[in-house]
């Protein structure tokens, strides 16, 4: 397991300047985990590939989970992005659904990242990397968003929380060759269908 370093956010980009150097840092670090397993990927490429010293690469990503974890943050954001030009079904579960399969489908695109920036985000610790707060709340923000639902009730946070959760082992499943990409559909239909089921926009 790559070491984690200290507990700290990336570190934020002042500037315009500062924040094109972080997005060629993330976007070096995509095409390596890209390209090759999580485990192969080293620091010293994506800070070269990036155009960046070492050191500069290190404050802003004090570890390998960090740098990957910021890299889901920028994915979800995209999905986030993207979402507004979604056609069909909008709002409950299959609005849910519509989201979940389309994300789902995205991260397969690239299964070698997919499999980099899960792995991260699951073995991270929340308070070593507090970026994994960030992937959940925007992740939870996009699926209420999907739902239909502008003030979500207790029960609503505790579905999508135990969907996310689902989501992420139905995807860690397809990446691992255990169930196919129609299976992996199939059963976020059923997760949806069952957990949503009490949902306050139920679709």
């Amino acid at each position: 397991m790559p070491r984690i370093g200290e507990a700290r956010d990336a570190a934020e980009p002042s500037s315009d300047e500062q924040r094109a150097r972080q997005l060629r840092m993330l976007a070096a670090a995509a095409q390596l985990g890209t390209e090759k397993e999580l485990a192969r990927v080293q620091m010293h490429e994506v800070a070269k590939r990036a155009g960046v010293a070492i050191g500069t690469l290190y404050r802003y990503f004090p570890s390998k989970t960090h740098l990957f974890v910021a890299v889901m943050v920028e994915q979800v954001d995209r999905i986030a992005a993207h979402r507004a030009t979604y056609s069909g079904a909008t709002g409950g579960k299959d609005g849910v659904y519509e989201v979940l399969v389309r994300a789902t489908r995205a991260l397969l695109r690239r299964p070698a990242l997919a499999s980099a920036m899960l792995q991260s985000n699951s073995t991270a610790n929340a308070a070593a990397v507090p970026d994994v707060a960030k992937v959940d709340r925007r992740f939870r923000a996009i699926v209420m968003e999907a739902a239909g639902i502008e003030h979500p009730t207790e029960d609503d946070h505790t579905a999508i929380r135990l969907l996310m959760q689902q989501w992420f082992g139905v995807i860690l499943s397809c990446l691992n060759g255990r169930i196919s990409v129609p299976d992996a559909e199939a059963d976020i239909r059923t997760a949806c269908d069952l957990l949503l089921v009490r949902m306050s926009t139920s679709g």
